[in-house]
């Protein structure tokens, strides 16, 4: 039984956003037209007179379809919820492979009430955190639109776009691979509904959310002499911070290196869990799908519930075949069923002669650090 195609290449992609002024048919391929030499002013949109509203219309999980670039993953999820009273968060967590996160808060920057958008993620040992600012709002009979431009190199560098008409979002990324390759091109587009709304409204509730109020001090800009620099440049075109480790390193410490003024340590409300497995001699050497979901995937003896219940899953990381753990980081606080799945067929996806379990259930509290071991990976579906 196919469930869905687990998507781990896409992850550091897809992390290299920008943005532009209408949402384009993807399916058609179409491009960005070219916006002009560097540079290009970044003017913020001031909240108190409009855009307010994008952070209550990304709360939610969404689920839908993910392009990249030329390739159409079928089944892709965030999960949008608040982790203050003015700053709304979600990521997608590869596990071992890495992870890519977006989160979108209100803050003062250029003698403006705006709100920017953090984006990265630690791959492979390479650490990378990009600021974008609000720079265009508007509302007309598709939607409400949103776009937020690189916060160093404008539309030059990279953007995101998002609308939003009812309960679908439709989320458009641009890249120049942080100005390497000007003009920027599409290189993400993901359409979703919002399939669950309870869990970012409790959310919401606990953190007193939304408030037009900063969540971290950006009146006085980035330190720039902290902003990477392409090889070969003298200046950087994008507000981006990296670092790198070979050896895969530590979030905290790659952020501290790369000079990332805003870092995991500094989010409120998210937690940590630490996910080990007890390895069998059928699942031994097989990736591990992981899924942290808000309704049971499996029976109490480990089958598959039923392939729509998957829509359910709020993370899905994984574990590679030569590891037994991962450390799942900026968790959202609440109650999940965490469900294994070992791929024992390699085809890359949860489906009929892959192992799994009973899912098993975890609260999750606010800033708590968590850790929970499956041993029972044993039911063949």
């Amino acid at each position: 039984m196919k469930i869905f195609k687990i998507v781990l290449s896409l992850i550091f992609i897809t992390t290299l956003l920008s943005c532009e002024k209408e949402i384009r048919n993807i399916a058609n391929n179409e491009e960005p037209p070219i916006i002009g030499p560097p540079p290009v002013e970044v003017i913020p949109v001031d909240i108190n007179e409009q855009g307010f509203g994008l952070l209550e219309h990304m709360q939610g999980q969404w689920v839908g379809s993910n392009k990249i670039i030329a390739d159409t993953y079928d089944w892709f999820t965030f999960d949008y919820r608040a982790i203050s009273a003015s700053h709304i968060h979600g990521i997608f967590e590869g596990g071992s492979v890495g992870n890519l996160l977006t989160s979108f808060f209100v803050t003062d920057f250029k003698d403006t009430r705006t709100i920017l958008a953090r984006n990265g993620g630690l791959l492979n040992g390479i650490y990378r955190s990009s600021y974008f600012v609000l720079d265009s709002v508007r509302t007309d009979v598709s939607g409400d639109f949103y776009r937020l431009v690189d916060a160093k190199g404008g539309t030059n560098t990279m953007w995101m776009e998002l609308r939003f008409t009812g309960d679908s979002l439709y989320f458009n990324a641009y890249t120049s691979r942080l100005g390497l390759n000007y003009p920027p091109t599409r290189h993400m587009t993901f359409k979703a509904v919002r399939a669950n709304y309870a869990l970012a409204e409790t959310a919401a509730l606990a953190v007193d959310f939304p408030q037009n109020i900063p969540a971290w001090d950006f009146s006085d800009g980035f330190n720039e002499a902290y902003f990477y620099v392409n090889d070969g440049e003298t200046e950087a075109k994008s507000a981006s911070f990296l670092a790198y480790d070979e050896s895969g390193g530590v979030v905290e410490e790659l952020a501290y290196e790369s000079g990332d003024p805003f870092t995991i340590s500094d989010h409120p409300y998210i937690a940590t869990l630490d996910l080990s497995v007890v390895r069998n001699p059928v699942i031994e050497g097989k990736d591990l799908f992981v899924n942290l979901s808000y309704e049971p995937l499996t029976d109490a003896s480990g089958y598959y519930m039923s392939e729509e219940v998957f829509n359910t899953v709020l993370l899905f990381p994984s574990i590679a075949g030569t590891e037994d753990a991962v450390r799942i980081t900026y968790l959202h606080p609440g109650e999940y069923y965490i469900t294994v799945i070992a791929d024992v067929n390699s085809d890359g996806y949860p489906s009929t002669g892959d192992y799994s379990h009973p899912s098993q259930t975890i609260t999750i509290s606010p800033n708590g650090s968590h850790s929970i071991t499956i041993d029972d990976i044993t039911t063949e579906n």
